[in-house]
């Protein structure tokens, strides 16, 4: 009897600390990038309301550096933090939707390609491939300078 009590509590602690560890894997997701769910029109709309730039993510959903960018980089707190406070921030698969049409425009020609555009979808910023995330800040403080 008293063996599977102990067995039960086991469970039970297992269960909690699955529970805690499931929160912060959750919190620290939470802390990155937020992209916004609008198109690429509403985004330039939203920037001339604003007054802010829009930081654009335009990748390719088998390109390895954008899933790395994705998993490693926009999930950082003090990148997510920068670009939340100071971008509309926005994410476009280059191949579905309206991603070609924008691809054409903008003239990608490889993945990741981040882009800081103005509200009249001019490009304020360019940067062709991965960057970590201390490079990734620099690249928006380069781009606020270059706004004003």
């Amino acid at each position: 009897m008293k063996f599977n009590n102990r067995k039960g509590l086991w469970v039970v602690l297992l269960l909690g600390i699955t529970a805690i560890t499931c929160k912060q894997a959750e919190t620290q997701t939470d802390a990155g990038i937020q992209f916004e769910s609008i198109s690429y029109e509403e985004a330039l709309k939203k920037a001339g309301e604003t007054g802010k730039l829009v930081f654009l993510d335009a990748y390719a959903s088998w390109c390895g550096p954008c899933k790395f960018m994705s998993r490693k980089v926009f999930t950082q707190q003090d990148v997510g933090e920068f670009y939340n406070k100071n971008f509309i921030n926005l994410k476009i698969d280059m191949e579905k939707g309206e991603g070609p049409s924008i691809s054409r425009k903008l003239g990608v020609q490889a993945y990741p390609s981040l882009f800081f555009l103005d509200k009249d979808g001019n490009v304020i910023e360019k940067n062709i491939g991965a960057l970590d995330g201390p490079k990734m800040i620099k690249f928006g403080e380069k781009a606020l300078s270059s706004k004003s």
